[in-house]
């Protein structure tokens, strides 16, 4: 079994990631309002962040392309497919054994509110289900 990465679904991955991302979290976004508010993370906070915050979340997007790429690509090579379905598996099943497991610990033991963790755990799931597209369909 041979790993093989598509590195134009990996680049049409991180877009789509840092699109899904902007489209979700910005202020004019789908829940940007609301999760400023459930955090406390203000325009003015955002500003002094400056550009590190955006700098690991490209970075974190990547990783995730790669990942779900790499992952998607040993999955086909050991169920001897070349379904575009195995990223999206891939995909879901690492949102839940990795993502939304540990998103959920960590949120109930810092006590922060339900919606919060909702808000973040959706963002997550259609990332990876959004990134996973390109991968299956350029795999």
């Amino acid at each position: 079994m041979e790993l093989s990465i598509s590195w134009p679904a990996v680049v049409f991955a991180i877009a789509v990631g840092t699109a899904i991302a902007w489209i979700w979290y910005s202020d004019w976004g789908l829940v940007g309002g609301v999760w400023r508010k459930l955090t406390g993370v203000t325009k003015a906070d955002s500003e002094r962040g400056g550009k590190g915050p955006f700098v690991v979340l490209v970075a974190s997007i990547v990783v995730t392309a790669l990942t779900l790429a790499a992952a998607s690509s040993v999955t086909c090579g050991f169920f001897g497919t070349d379904s575009f379905w195995a990223a999206p598996a891939v995909a879901l099943v690492a949102w839940l054994g990795f993502s939304l497991s540990t998103l959920a610990q960590h949120n109930g033991f810092e006590q922060k509110p339900g919606q919060l963790t909702v808000i973040n755990s959706a963002y997550q799931l259609v990332l990876f289900l959004g990134m996973a597209v390109p991968i299956g369909l350029l795999q």
